[in-house]
């Protein structure tokens, strides 16, 4: 191992060496957050055995995860004589186990498996739904463990800012640190010329990066003015469930069969967003279970055109077919481009009020549903980002589609019987 010089930790990270349910670290780049935790949990983990899975909200590969950084830590601790580097683990000679997981990508409910784990860390965890918190904390319930949290913030609004900061009065055993680039002793001269060089160019982004303040917006984000309009005006609040009126579904079928799905109802001249729900990597009798636990009145699964060829389950039919032997109502919805359906999609905001609580991890998709950027150009390209935001937007576009053309639709109806829907 180094000299205790190598190993020394910036004042405001020592609780990291202390027992505490939560441990909350977050702020701005250059604060050394990820740095400090790698070095702790690999010192502790070599002091006892302790089983650690580090997850995220998102993690297509390994190189997605902090398994890098973990590896250079270890050298640079000296301890590679005692933890082993695999290609998706870190094991210590004591027992310690280091995994890395997607909370998102591999079905939050398979995190359920890691109720035996001391540490759990959660890193960019800004984006993490609520979903996956409402999974993943209770299923960390060993006596004595610990949840390590780090994330630079991006939306005020987003479930980790609200339930780790806005909130953080409501939780047991936490400390709650924000930290930036000045509790860095180490914080290396290049980032601190491109810190400076950032704050000449725009304050709100120097703010944002380095101080880890909230924006208000994402950059480049395709439904900031109808979002920034639907809080003001009140219209994301709670929405009661109307029992004498239908709720209609709208899907998107996502790569990886990832599926997001909104619930509404057609009330008056209003539409009552009133339920959400997306996961990934299951079959579609996980779907139409979660549908039929629910407590409402179905009029029509309105799906996208690839269903009548994509399937989510073995035996060769499509998700269309499926889901008509079912008993339910379905209609496809008509192809248009992807603006096309943004269009609609502005053109149906003003009339869309959303349940806060249901629809949570969908609003937070639809604030980050954003423009791509064009680094060469340096300007923003015409079509939008390909990310986890992507399928809950695209299921809400092809919502607005079929109130903008429920005339035309009627004409695909898929059902021997034409089935009656709110939005005709």
């Amino acid at each position: 191992m180094q000299s205790d010089e190598s190993i020394k930790f910036p004042e405001k990270l020592r609780f990291l060496f202390e027992p505490h349910r939560y441990k909350v670290l977050w702020g701005g780049r250059g604060g050394a957050k990820s740095w400090g935790i790698a070095r702790s949990l690999l010192l502790r983990g070599a002091q006892s055995c302790l089983r650690i899975p580090c997850a995220r909200e998102t993690m297509q590969s390994i190189e997605d995860s902090v398994h890098e950084l973990l590896m250079q830590q270890i050298e640079a601790l000296g301890l590679q004589s005692f933890y082993e580097v695999q290609k998706r683990t870190i094991i210590g000679r004591n027992g310690t186990n280091f995994t890395f997981h997607g909370l998102r990508d591999q079905s939050v409910h398979n995190i359920k498996s890691l109720e035996g784990a001391d540490i759990c860390w959660v890193e960019e965890a800004q984006n993490v739904s609520k979903r996956s918190w409402d999974t993943l904390i209770p299923t960390i319930r060993k006596q004595g463990s610990e949840i390590i949290i780090s994330f630079n913030p991006d939306l005020e609004s987003d479930d980790t800012y609200q339930r780790f900061i806005v909130h953080k009065d409501k939780l047991v055993d936490a400390v709650v640190q924000k930290i930036t680039w000045r509790d860095n002793p180490w914080f290396p001269d290049i980032l601190r010329q491109e810190m400076l060089s950032l704050k000449a160019r725009s304050q709100d982004d120097y703010e944002h990066v380095y101080e880890g303040m909230c924006k208000q917006i994402v950059e480049g984000a395709i439904y900031r003015k109808e979002l920034l309009e639907a809080d003001k005006a009140g219209r994301i609040t709670r929405v009661p469930y109307d029992a004498i009126k239908p709720v209609d579904t709208f899907w998107d079928l996502g790569f990886g069969d990832n599926v997001s799905i909104w619930f509404a109802q057609s009330v008056g001249f209003e539409f009552r967003i009133i339920d959400f729900l997306s996961d990934c990597l299951k079959d579609l009798s996980f779907y139409l279970k979660e549908l039929r636990n629910k407590p409402y009145l179905y009029g029509v699964d309105y799906l996208p055109h690839d269903a009548k060829a994509k399937t989510l389950a073995a035996g060769g039919r499509t998700v269309q077919q499926i889901i008509q032997a079912a008993g339910r109502k379905v209609q496809i919805v008509r192809q248009t481009s992807i603006n096309d359906g943004i269009a609609a999609a502005r053109s149906i905001f003003n009339k869309c009020y959303f349940d806060a609580e249901k629809c949570a991890d969908g609003l937070q998709a639809l604030r980050h549903y954003r423009y791509d950027f064009d680094e060469d150009l340096l300007t923003f390209k015409k079509e939008p980002r390909h990310d986890w935001a992507s399928h809950p937007a695209d299921a809400f576009r092809y919502l607005a589609v079929s109130i903008k053309e429920s005339v035309t639709l009627k004409k695909t109806i898929v059902q021997h019987r034409h089935p009656v829907s709110a939005w005709g």
